[in-house]
């Protein structure tokens, strides 16, 4: 991977992995762009999750000290348990299905890039229109049945162009959320599972030994990753708290099937 590769994937990784638009679905347009998927495509993503989790960590480290403080002082555990209930269907999908997600052609498909991204776009467009569970004062309000609920839709994730907080926050909007509670949910609940993503980036002799071989490459990409993912995050909670409303996004990613749909059928 080249500087110049490394510049536009990590900044592609940071902003639309907070961006409710699908990061994995733009990772895999762009090295179409770039002229197609390279064999240690897979590798490089894997290892930009570094910058976008250290991203995450600091823009909520006062909320993770906060709950720390509920479990270890107040012993209260309910936010903390409905955190792990959430990541577990994501996690036992993504150790079931690795293998076939980083081989099989439909996971890196422009056609399934286009039907995730325009399936989502319209439930975005049309969510406060659709029925809701009773409405919740926060994410500190949830059920654990809820919370299962935003797991499950997190699995779908696992397909590029579905986006994982863009799953997670439909999912919280349907189970009761305002907008904004549902973004600080889905991003907390990405925290786990990003984690593990790079924690298992050690277990394979392969990829210690792609990031030892590539590792000036990968800290250029994940500082670029770190400095946009934050971006990316005040932007969203910002722009819910004042609109209220995913409609923008869910407009953007239909532009975006729309525009997949042209070049496939032009190609």
């Amino acid at each position: 991977m080249d500087v110049i590769h490394s510049v536009i994937l990590g900044l592609t990784q940071g902003l639309t992995e907070f961006i409710p638009v699908s990061s994995s679905g733009h990772l895999e347009i762009i090295q179409e762009i770039l002229g197609g998927r390279t064999s240690d495509f897979h590798l490089f993503i894997e290892f930009i999750n570094f910058g976008t989790l250290a991203a995450l960590l600091f823009f909520y480290r006062k909320r993770i000290c906060e709950i720390c403080v509920d479990i270890f002082k107040k012993h209260n555990y309910k936010l903390f348990l409905n955190l792990v209930i959430t990541s577990i269907p994501a996690v036992i999908a993504a150790l079931l299905l690795k293998k076939l997600i980083e081989n099989a052609p439909f996971f890196s498909s422009l056609i399934t890039i286009m039907c995730a991204m325009g399936i989502i776009g319209i439930l975005m467009i049309i969510i406060d229109k659709l029925p809701h569970m009773s409405k919740l004062k926060d994410e500190n309000s949830l059920t654990p049945l809820r919370a299962l609920y935003i797991g499950l839709a997190q699995t779908f994730a696992l397909i590029p162009g579905v986006s994982r907080s863009g799953s997670t926050i439909v999912a919280g909007r349907l189970v009761g959320l305002n907008s904004r509670a549902a973004a600080d949910y889905s991003f907390l609940a990405s925290i786990p599972i990003m984690c593990g993503v790079v924690l298992m980036s050690f277990i394979s002799s392969d990829s210690r030994a792609y990031m030892a071989a590539n590792w000036g490459t990968l800290l250029l990409s994940n500082v670029i990753a770190f400095a946009s993912g934050m971006v990316a995050i005040n932007f969203v909670l910002k722009y819910l708290r004042k609109k209220e409303s995913l409609q923008a996004f869910g407009w953007y990613r239909v532009v975006m099937a729309i525009i997949i749909l042209i070049f496939v059928l032009l190609a």
